[in-house]
């Protein structure tokens, strides 16, 4: 699995934790940490990247915007 893509579109997800960075260096903060993201788009992503790769920043968009119709998904 590629943490550097969106499990849902495969776009690059932008997220500055799966960014490579030098030994000992601090895990920067990243946008997906302040980013509110729906439970019926978290339901979505394969149980195989749960917890492992990131959201893109336009997945989270379009499902910010879509009408909410209660829990029928």
């Amino acid at each position: 699995m590629n943490t550097a893509r969106c499990p849902l579109c495969s776009a690059g997800n932008g997220c500055a934790m799966a960014a490579p960075r030098a030994p000992g260096e601090a895990m920067p903060r990243c946008w997906c940490m302040d980013a509110d993201f729906p439970d019926a788009l978290l339901r979505r992503v394969p149980p195989a990247a749960r917890g492992r790769a990131c959201i893109c920043a336009r997945c989270a968009a379009e499902a910010a915007r879509a009408p909410v119709h209660g829990d029928c998904t």
